[in-house]
């Protein structure tokens, strides 16, 4: 038996039961949260393990008990700021207990006295609070620069000798505070970045905009408003402008907008428009008004940057639009190196500038997405940008800059999960052959377009790697690899928690819309897919596919229509689209139109090949498995889009007359690919039924026409008990009666 030294914490949650009961998904989710964005880089930055989670509870083991104590308050002073800026009914309190004891070693599992005593300290522990052993408090009094208080000795359930208790005096004792002050991490929190170059900010910095007398610019107009003001302060980012002329130096520009947006959408107070949209106006002049107009936010903030060597200037400028004046304007001078704080900085002046405060779970958020590497940053932009275009080269070309991010930074939560979605985009849409391995990677004696196993295996591998370093991206990742196994569930789950991070990311906003596309909500999807298209007015083209599906899956094909057309003329390139369009025109009866759709998408393709096309297409996310007759019916408009244009309703239902048993079953199973639409064929399908080489594609056939075929009702009926087809006819009669 192995035995050791070890110093042992303990955590629960204050009434864990009743926060379940008030609200269990959420409370689940908020608990999760935590953990992760709180709990676990306390707990590496401390050199602790997580030996279990129990429910609401956590056992971690240190191999220091002054660590397991700076830990411990750590946690707690983090979690009493957090709770500051929720209402009661959403706060999470944790009793926490510290024990230095001997402990049994089992694998990855330890128990003992050790064990038990930081377990029943816990018990015994105040909400918000930590109580520690008398062993743990001889090893820290004189270590740590904390209050103490002794409450006297106290027996537990199962140890023998009376334990010696100490409360560690938190937020009302000033030692406490002040060595917690001392003791945060340099990136844990906005403020601490501004204060790290507040120095260089007071040295180079002036105000280059007076307010009083700033000039004024024209005003926007309400009425002129392109969608509704926001119910909170609304903003757009415009690309700082590089006043060198060099396009390397524009793109260390466009990283600094990037990272202000990011950044600052995670703020749930604020309304934050996304890249793609302000981007848009990059390389033209424009008005503030008519930004604001176009964009619909009340905000407009502007800037430049100028970097010569390791010199640094960026202005920057923030304009109310409605009145034309300025809200806020700073200049910072100093060395690039420094760059990282200024963001901080301006983030910190710009939400104060709109009275705004961040919480610990924003500023915590926004920490943790970030990179230290300034060569990183711009090479995730470069792939970022190329990946939001939606297109098969495109998408190819962002593997490199994400793969050079990585190299850059290790750590790199968003790289990973950016370059998970690349892998997963060359899968889902079959464009394996713009992407290129080299020989080292593989051992290959040339260069190949990527295979299927590839693409699937660099995916989840770059998706575990995002899971260590968690981020709302990361999150939106899981989601999307979740939905390409239709577990809608977890896919909800992890959308959640990506919202809940970033909740101005249209990208989380529209996993989400697929989440409950998938499950059977397409209508409660298309708020969703709403508040992705306000967030990004000018957004990118897996938005249109998202919302048309969901109008697709609720049954509006004609609005469905409307929405790829806009699509495909916006971004001809997006040619993904092509499939989705085609079958839901198709489902409309314009078959000539759905077949121009095809032969966009895979251009100069014989019939035969385009049939074989569709037959072998397969959408690169499912449904739950009762929700599965949404996807087959998608599908089935493909394949009706790809048949030439003289194959009817009509002439399938003549071809079931014919004297010919192979010809039979094609046509009963092509006129399922038109749905509703093949009423007509319904008498000839019921004759049909007693045909054993035609009767499986007839039952098929008249399910998928509907409460149109109620006249095959009986016949149907008939052969429910029938042990080899009887399956088949009674889900038929379920579709058709309408269950």
């Amino acid at each position: 038996m192995q035995r050791k030294l070890a110093a042992i914490l303990a955590a629960d949650v204050v009434g864990y039961s009743r926060l379940m009961e008030n609200d269990e998904a959420d409370t689940v989710v908020r608990l999760g949260t935590t953990r992760e964005n709180l709990f676990d880089p306390k707990i590496a930055a401390h050199n602790g393990r997580v030996v279990k989670l129990m429910g609401d509870g956590e056992l971690i083991e240190f191999p220091s008990v002054v660590d397991a104590v700076r830990c411990a308050v750590e946690i707690q002073q983090t979690m009493a700021e957090c709770n500051e800026e929720l209402p009661a009914e959403k706060r999470l309190e944790f009793r926490i207990g510290v024990n230095l004891g001997d402990v049994i070693v089992e694998g990855q599992d330890i128990y003992g006295d050790g064990v038990n005593v930081a377990a029943r300290l816990e018990e015994l522990a105040d909400p918000g609070g930590v109580l520690i052993s008398g062993t743990a408090y001889d090893q820290v009094e004189r270590k740590l620069d904390y209050g103490f208080d002794f409450l006297g000795e106290r027996r537990v359930k199962n140890i023998e000798k009376p334990v010696r208790l100490y409360r560690i005096r938190l937020g009302d004792h000033p030692r406490t505070t002040a060595a917690w002050t001392r003791g945060k991490p340099n990136r844990s929190w906005l403020w601490l970045s501004f204060a790290a170059v507040a120095l260089a900010l007071a040295a180079g910095s002036v105000v280059f905009w007076s307010f009083s007398r700033a000039p004024s610019v024209e005003p926007a107009s309400r009425t002129r408003m392109e969608f509704p003001l926001p119910d909170r302060p609304s903003i757009a980012v415009m690309p700082f402008t590089d006043m060198s002329g060099d396009d390397a130096q524009q793109r260390f520009a466009d990283g600094m907008t990037d990272s202000l947006i990011t950044d600052l959408s995670k703020s749930a107070g604020l309304f934050v428009v996304a890249r793609n949209s302000t981007f848009a106006y990059q390389g033209r002049p424009v008005a503030v008004s008519q930004v604001a107009e176009e964009l619909g936010v009340r905000y407009v903030l502007e800037g430049s940057v100028q970097r010569a060597g390791d010199r640094l200037r960026v202005n920057a400028q923030l304009v109310d639009a409605l009145t034309g004046g300025h809200v806020w304007a700073d200049r910072f001078d100093g060395n690039v190196a420094d760059v990282f704080g200024v963001q901080d900085a301006f983030v910190t002046k710009i939400v104060e500038a709109l009275k705004v405060n961040l919480t610990g779970t924003e500023r915590m958020e926004i920490a943790r997405g970030r990179t230290d590497s300034l060569r990183a940053k711009e090479a995730f932009d470069e792939g970022w940008s190329l990946y939001l275009r939606f297109n098969a080269k495109d998408n190819a070309a962002a593997v490199e800059p994400l793969k050079r991010a990585i190299k850059l930074d290790p750590e790199y939560g968003r790289a990973y999960a950016a370059l998970a979605l690349v892998y997963f985009r060359v899968e889902d849409y079959a464009w394996h052959e713009e992407v290129l391995l080299r020989v080292e990677e593989y051992g290959w004696n040339q260069q190949y377009g990527v295979p299927p196993f590839v693409a699937v295996y660099q995916a989840y591998a770059q998706l575990n790697k995002a899971r260590r370093f968690p981020t709302a991206l990361g999150y939106t990742a899981q989601t999307l690899a979740h939905l390409r196994f239709g577990r809608a569930e977890e896919a909800r789950r992890e959308a959640t928690r990506a919202i809940e991070l970033a909740p101005n990311d249209p990208e989380a906003q529209i996993a989400m819309a697929w989440a409950l596309t998938t499950s059977g909500k397409p209508t409660e999807a298309l708020g969703f897919v709403q508040k992705a298209l306000r967030l990004n007015p000018k957004f990118p083209s897996h938005y249109v596919l998202a919302h048309g599906i969901a109008l697709f899956a609720a049954n509006d094909l004609e609005q469905a229509a409307e929405v790829f057309d806009e699509g495909a003329r916006t971004n001809p390139n997006a040619t993904a689209l092509m499939p989705s369009f085609a079958s839901v025109l198709a489902g409309l009866g314009r078959r000539e139109e759905a077949r121009r759709k095809l032969l966009v998408w895979r251009p100069g393709t014989n019939q035969a090949a385009l049939e074989d096309l569709a037959r072998d297409y397969k959408f690169p996310i499912r449904w739950g498995p009762e929700h599965r007759r949404v996807r087959e019916r998608l599908l089935d408009g493909v394949r009706a889009a790809a048949l030439p244009l003289d194959v009817t309703v009509s002439s399938l239902t003549a071809e079931l007359k014919r004297d010919d048993p192979a010809g039979r079953r094609i046509a009963a199973k092509r006129l399922g690919w038109f749905g509703p639409s093949a009423t007509e064929a319904v008498p000839v399908l019921v004759m049909l039924l007693g045909e054993d080489g035609v009767r499986e594609e007839a039952v098929q056939s008249l399910r998928k026409i509907g409460p149109g075929a109620k006249a095959a009702i009986p016949a149907l009926a008939a052969i429910e008990m029938d042990s080899s087809i009887g399956g088949h006819a009674k889900d038929a009669l379920e579709e058709i009666r309408g269950y």
